[in-house]
């Protein structure tokens, strides 16, 4: 594989600091830095995107993440090693990255609201689209997985 188009850096810079700033809202959020590492890692699965995939990851082990918990995101409801509200948070995830039938099903609604306040819940479809996002476009452009290197893309202060 290829990389089609490398939007970045350079002269798209202007679009990869706009995908940037969806995540802003989350900063200084309630979530959980290990559940939003979860949900970036699970969504990128479902859209099949290996630079994610090989990004998220590696975040996630420098953040002290275990490796078990990173193998066994993909099937997570025969995990028994993961939080109520980890679970809650990759249901949502699936539901909203997969949207089948156009809805979020009322079942996994309640029981992401039995885990997260009103805006935490919010905030976390924030960070959905935002993965969602930055799948499509590594997608479509090709973006090769391998050479990320843990704080490459950090925002600016």
């Amino acid at each position: 594989m290829s990389s089609r188009v490398n939007f970045l850096t350079g002269k798209y810079g202007d679009i990869f600091k706009a995908m940037q700033g969806l995540s802003a809202p989350l900063e200084n959020s309630t979530l959980e830095a290990r559940l939003l590492d979860l949900v970036k890692i699970r969504a990128s699965q479902i859209n099949g995107c290996g630079f994610c995939l090989d990004m998220h990851t590696k975040d996630a082990r420098h953040e002290g993440e275990s490796e078990q918990r990173l193998y066994l995101v993909s099937c997570w409801r025969e995990a028994p090693i993961y939080s109520e509200r980890e679970k809650a948070a990759l249901a949502w995830t699936e539901a909203v990255t997969k949207l089948e039938n156009q809805q979020v099903p009322d079942q996994v609604y309640e029981y992401a609201r039995a885990q997260f306040s009103e805006e935490e819940l919010v905030r976390l479809t924030l960070a959905v689209v935002a993965i969602n996002g930055w799948n499509r476009f590594n997608c479509a452009f090709n973006t090769v997985p391998g050479g990320y290197k843990v704080g490459m893309f950090k925002r600016a202060s």
